[in-house]
């Protein structure tokens, strides 16, 4: 067994044997590698405790992951595509046996509630099941040549040696969702995740080894030098695929540093969501969906609702509804019973909110939440509704990644369909109307990868999620998302007779 595997296996089972409650909080200390320059310190962004260690890696730790990885595609390419899905099936049911230690761990790591980190377990764990499905269909078709005389036909074959750089957002949810259909399609990979929380990535990884899938097949290589490990990695030839899930300005480094090698490639980038409430949406159901866009995982998400359009004639009744929502949320660490919004990811994350906050204020926006104590320890952000918003202030144009609700008033539809699209970005976006022809006209004319109708929540294993614009390319989930771990073949067979 590699050390890095001992690590993670200490790491599994010191969590198993904690509990969950806050007074276990200073037990539950995971030393995945040594103290010293050569580990990374995880703190709890609640309470700046450390919970854990993992490597820092260099060019050697990098170099012996890649070669490992590398080495191991053959073997699991040429297993059947049935034997693939059956590990993976056996994946979901470990991963489901260690639910609760794999919501622990994503609490601790990243900060939200428990109940989030728990759906984010069964999200993430759909993925799995999703890509153990598709592996058994895979894509092919036999057509006749037009002019006759020759066959057509087309197959698919796993791209190759796969690097998936990973978010701290959604730390198993954004792994499993590029992992899973790399196995499917026969790829072996090299993960990165974020230095911020990869502890979920190598329990998550270990469970899979434990059920079945190859040691080498899927590495984890942590780092303090991202942007070194991913220059290094790209021009290494045995690599042919990344899939990075993060900033647009990372996006464009990785696209430059993929195309002299004329690497495949999928990026889900930036965002900065519009959500269009009309005055003839159901309020109960415009501020439900508005809350949700906006707040899940605490607004650190590339699909929350970072511009709330509102037009004038519900803008009162929907503003005072969404305080209200707003109001009740209830700040602490998130393993603590009742908790319903934990801290934001780090002290950096808190300054940034906080100077957006300012500019809006300062350019005539009305805070309408009511003030609260915040607690004594960790990064922690209030949540606070920004009513009549500067199209103009910075908070409109950058992503907010926070609990942090901003509100524009609009009268003329076309006045908030020009606001949507006046951005680079164009991942997500949400329409709120009673009207099914308004909804899909609007839906239509949004430059965006994905809209919401009416729904305040559109990830799904079983949609292509992913963006247009300066938003990223290729997708992710549904059956287009196998695909980006495929190349087509062509064979042209001789019919004359």
């Amino acid at each position: 067994m590699t050390r890095i595997m001992e690590y993670v296996l200490l790491f599994g089972t010191t969590l198993m044997q904690a509990g969950s409650a806050m007074n276990d909080l200073p037990t539950i200390i995971h030393d995945l590698s040594p103290d010293g320059p050569g580990s990374i310190v995880i703190e709890d962004p609640a309470t700046s405790r450390t919970v854990g260690r993992v490597p820092d890696s260099s060019l050697e730790g990098w170099n012996e992951a890649l070669a490992a990885a590398s080495a191991a595609g053959p073997a699991w390419s040429a297993r059947s595509s049935r034997e693939r899905s059956d590990i993976l099936h056996e994946c979901v049911r470990v991963l489901l046996e260690n639910r609760d230690d794999l919501a622990r761990t994503i609490t601790l790591e990243m900060g939200k509630p428990v109940a989030e980190s728990q759906a984010e377990v069964d999200y993430a764990v759909d993925y799995i099941r999703w890509y153990a499905e598709e592996a058994v269909r895979p894509a092919g078709d036999y057509r006749a040549d037009p002019k006759g005389g020759s066959a057509i036909i087309t197959t698919r074959a796993p791209v190759g040696l796969a690097l998936l750089i990973a978010p701290w957002n959604f730390p198993m949810a954004m792994a499993t969702r590029k992992i899973a259909p790399a196995l499917a399609a026969g790829c072996t990979a090299v993960v990165k995740p974020a230095e911020l929380t990869p502890l979920t990535t190598y329990l998550v990884v270990r469970l899979m080894i434990r059920a079945g899938v190859p040691e080498d097949a899927v590495r984890v290589v942590t780092t303090t030098d991202p942007a070194a490990m991913s220059a290094s990695m790209m021009a290494d030839p045995r690599v042919r695929k990344v899939s990075f899930t993060g900033s647009t300005g990372v996006g464009a480094v990785l696209l430059g540093q993929a195309a002299p090698r004329i690497m495949r490639t999928s990026m889900e980038l930036g965002g900065n969501a519009p959500l269009i409430v009309f005055d003839d949406a159901d309020l109960e159901r415009a501020v439900d969906g508005a809350f949700a866009a906006k707040m899940r995982n605490g607004g650190q998400s590339c699909v929350a609702a970072n511009r709330i359009l509102v037009q004038d004639g519900i803008a009162d009744a929907f503003v005072d509804g969404l305080a209200e929502r707003f109001d009740g949320m209830v700040l602490g660490h998130g393993l603590e019973e009742g908790t319903t919004l934990g801290p934001v990811i780090d002290a950096r994350a808190v300054r940034r909110i906080g100077e957006l906050v300012e500019d809006a204020l300062d350019r005539g926006a009305v805070e309408v939440t009511a003030e609260r104590d915040l607690p004594d320890e960790g990064h922690f952000v209030a949540p606070s509704l920004l009513d009549r918003v500067d199209t103009d202030a910075r908070i409109s144009s950058t992503e907010i990644f926070g609990p942090v609700a901003a509100v524009s008033r609009f009268s003329d539809p076309e006045q908030a369909l020009a606001i949507a699209n006046d951005t680079p970005h164009g991942l997500a976006a949400y329409v709120f109307t009673e009207s099914l022809e308004r909804a899909f006209d609007t839906a239509e004319r949004l430059e965006t990868g994905m809209v919401g109708i009416n729904r305040g929540v559109i990830s799904n294993v079983a949609a292509p999620f992913g963006g247009v614009k300066t938003s990223g390319i290729g997708r992710e989930g549904s059956s287009e998302g196998i695909e980006e771990y495929q190349e087509i073949r062509y064979l042209n067979l001789d019919r004359r007779r």
